[in-house]
């Protein structure tokens, strides 16, 4: 047996599973703070409820199976149409409803850089209201979570689906493409798939559009984000900004870090009727999601996770089968102290292993209780980073970690 993951999906180890929970619990802070409450749905839902919400491609890229109960279903292929069913489903809901999510997703696409079939989604969305500062306020928290996350040099390019009215939804989908294919591929598209009659007609439809100035909405929006005091910097109009999902009905976005290359790694926009396919009433509805895969690659190309992202501060060593008790009570009153604090698990092994065991994890320090601490009643705490090593009280050292734990 060949053991291996599926393609396009992945084991995260510790030390990058540590990282991945810093993102996560960063975003959930930022979240929380405008007022979004966490909320969970199935890995499956009925089919019916997903086919035919993201287009042809979304169809074909979609998990879908007969289960044994002979039922057709599918795998949550994002999470705003299993949101819509929620907000269709439970009516007691408070409106407007403030959500944020973060799970998995599948999609059965070719896998490159910064694609998968298996990852995470970041997903914000408020449901009751049309306001444009409800638009405005989503697009902040984007912009406030990547601050909080460090990265700085980055764009938010919004547009309005209604600049693209009169236009069928399949030409739509190809101008969504202009950045991955230039104005001669999408002309040729156009073409191909006889929406224009000749490249000339193509080109012209596509130039009509870049000079497409701001819509009533994409103005107040603007005028909302300065009030909330998001810099001018970070945002500006983009016509030919697509979004290529067909359940957007007005505002759209993306945003784009500079330097980064694998694309964008946020998206979202209004979906106003999404709710009512659903046979729920009528919900205007607005939110995004940030690319999780592509969040984590550009924070370690740009070296911004922090250095220190082991949550044990101490890992309190066993000296020998004598001196296991001792050890034991040194690692609960830590504990109860709020250090975090890893007892090593076999007294039985050197202490020399033990320290190399800490050194590997990333813990910092270790603390020894051996016959002399026992003789003295003291503790020796030693900072494996640095190589020092103090013998002290346990009040002393206690305060040491404490320090070293709110630095």
């Amino acid at each position: 047996m060949k053991l291996q993951t599926l393609k396009g999906f992945r084991d995260f180890l510790p030390k990058e599973a540590k990282k991945r929970q810093f993102v996560i619990n960063t975003i959930k802070q930022v979240f929380e703070s405008f007022g979004f409450e966490p909320l969970e749905t199935p890995a499956l839902e009925y089919e019916e409820v997903l086919l035919g919400k993201y287009g042809q491609e979304g169809d074909k890229l979609m998990y879908r199976f007969v289960d044994n109960g002979g039922r057709k279903v599918a795998m949550r292929y994002d999470q705003t149409v299993p949101t819509a069913r929620v907000v269709a489903q439970y009516q007691e809901l408070a409106f407007p409803f403030k959500r944020y999510q973060i799970q998995p997703v599948w999609r059965a696409e070719n896998t490159q850089k910064g694609r998968f079939r298996e990852f995470l989604q970041c997903d914000a969305d408020t449901f009751g209201t049309t306001s444009p500062l409800t638009d405005a306020e989503v697009i902040a928290v984007a912009i406030q979570a990547l601050n909080t996350l460090g990265f700085s040099q980055f764009k938010v390019l919004i547009n309005d689906r209604t600049v693209f009215e009169n236009l069928p939804k399949e030409a739509i989908i190809v101008i969504d493409k202009l950045k991955k294919i230039g104005v001669d591929g999408v002309a040729r598209e156009l073409v191909e798939k006889g929406i224009a009659k000749t490249i000339n007609d193509a080109t012209s439809m596509i130039r009509i559009i870049e000079v497409k100035t701001l819509t009533e909405t994409v103005t107040k929006i603007f005028s909302y984000l300065s009030s909330l005091g998001i810099n001018s910097k970070y945002f500006e109009f983009s016509p030919t900004l697509a979004r290529g999902l067909d359940y957007y009905t007005s505002t759209i976005f993306e945003i784009e870090i500079e330097g980064y290359s694998a694309g964008s790694v946020c998206g979202g926009g209004r979906y106003d009727n999404l709710i009512g396919q659903l046979g729920g009433k009528d919900t205007p509805a607005v939110g995004f999601a940030f690319g999780f895969d592509r969040l984590m690659e550009a924070l370690e190309e740009f070296k911004l996770f922090p250095q220190e992202l082991n949550p044990v501060k101490a890992l309190v060593t066993i000296f020998s089968k004598e001196l296991v008790e001792q050890s034991i009570s040194i690692c609960s009153q830590l504990r109860s102290n709020n250090i975090s604090t890893e007892l090593f698990p076999d007294e039985n092994t050197a202490l020399e292993k033990q320290l190399k065991y800490a050194d590997k994890k990333g813990i910092m320090y270790v603390v020894i209780i051996g016959p002399e601490e026992i003789k003295e009643n003291k503790v020796t705490l030693k900072n494996l980073k640095t190589r020092e090593q103090k013998t002290s009280s346990q009040n002393d050292i206690l305060e040491i970690l404490r320090s070293s734990n709110s630095e």
